[in-house]
């Protein structure tokens, strides 16, 4: 975009913040919201910060019929010493820009927005909690906002920023969850919009995740829809297994997210000279490596949790047990070293971080 200015609207009515010992994820929001427009020929234009308010658009808004719609999530973290820093905020919107491509949503300008975020978080610097396991959660969207009910690609957008004060996902400790294996319902299909972050693939999942704990279980694993044999997903996060020693994850397809935590883990681990692998990994596989007992510790991997080790999973009437229910060791120090480095405990060796500079520009 030519115009590379935010305009500032200061609320005058701050809200009164929650308890930071007690944070739901994403019931709360801060003062402030960033938003920019698009429009045909004109581009994305107007970036703001203003007062945090509800949006008012067409009831035929393309949005509301079609769902062409993206988005990204990630979080800032505040140092023992009081700065604010961003975790690998740029692949965030590299992400952001190649699901944009696949819902035929204009491309964005990732440093002017990446800017842009680092002021709204310096604005409203006081919402970001100090209470050790504390965040603050940044949820950038786009939504197509032109009226019309034909089925083409919007020509009018908005591009939105809000933010959320959250708790430490693991309230209680770091436990391992029960998992079962969906052979039912398909999260995404190669070809599909499965390597997009797109509300529809999250939609979709509702049904087998309303049904899996309903039974008692966390989350579901998701199997490819074409043969239901090889794994892709847990729940809404990526997913690794240690198996005799090596750490293999299912390989990027076109039905997987390209998870930012999924890239940090995989590069920890060569960093470590822990043999990791990138492959197609089956149902069948991990049965046998459970009966011969090389499955070692299984876990997700995502921006809400960092890491969540799996204690069980349930397949076709087999209740596979891995490491006795436990955290895994290796699940536990690549939980422990990511978060160590987001909030600045240990030193980044591979320039992961973003700092923020609380002094507000107010104009960029």
């Amino acid at each position: 975009m030519e115009d590379q200015t935010i305009r500032v609207e200061l609320t005058n009515s701050k809200k009164e913040k929650p308890d930071e010992n007690h944070l739901e994820f994403g019931r709360v929001f801060t003062d402030h919201m960033f938003i920019m427009d698009y429009a045909e020929p004109i581009g994305w234009h107007d970036a703001r910060i203003v007062p945090y308010q509800p949006l008012v658009i067409d009831p035929s808004s393309m949005i509301f019929h079609y769902g062409q719609s993206v988005f990204e999530g990630l979080k800032g973290y505040r140092t023992e010493t009081g700065d604010i820093q961003l975790f690998r905020p740029e692949k965030n919107f590299q992400r952001l820009n190649h699901s944009n491509d696949r819902l035929v949503i204009p491309q964005i300008d990732e440093e002017f927005v990446l800017e842009g975020i680092k002021e709204l978080v310096a604005i409203d610097r006081d919402w970001v909690p100090h209470t050790e396991g504390t965040s603050i959660y940044i949820r950038p969207f786009i939504i197509s906002t032109e009226p019309y009910l034909g089925v083409s690609p919007s020509k009018h957008f908005k591009f939105i920023v809000i933010m959320s004060p959250v708790g430490s996902y693991y309230k209680e400790g770091i436990n391992p969850v029960k998992i079962a294996v969906e052979n039912q319902y398909v999260r995404a299909v190669k070809g599909g919009t499965g390597e997009a972050k797109t509300g529809g693939n999250y939609a979709s999942s509702l049904k087998a995740q309303e049904i899996v704990e309903k039974e008692g279980y966390s989350q579901v694993l998701w199997l490819d829809g074409m043969e239901r044999k090889y794994i892709e997903e847990v729940g809404a996060m990526n997913v690794f297994f240690k198996i005799n020693g090596e750490v293999v994850t299912p390989q990027l397809n076109g039905s997987i997210l390209a998870g930012v935590t999924r890239d940090s883990v995989i590069q920890l681990l060569k960093y470590w000279d822990v043999p990791v692998s990138e492959r197609r990994v089956s149902m069948q596989e991990l049965y046998e490596a459970h009966q011969n007992g090389t499955l070692e510790e299984a876990f997700g991997s995502g921006t809400a949790a960092v890491i969540s080790p799996i204690g069980e999973l349930r397949w076709n009437g087999e209740h596979l047990v891995i490491n006795n229910g436990e955290i895994g060791e290796l699940s536990q120090k690549l939980y422990d070293t990511i978060t160590a480095i987001q909030y600045g405990k240990v030193e980044d060796p591979f320039d992961w971080i973003e700092k923020v500079n609380l002094k507000s520009k107010v104009n960029l």
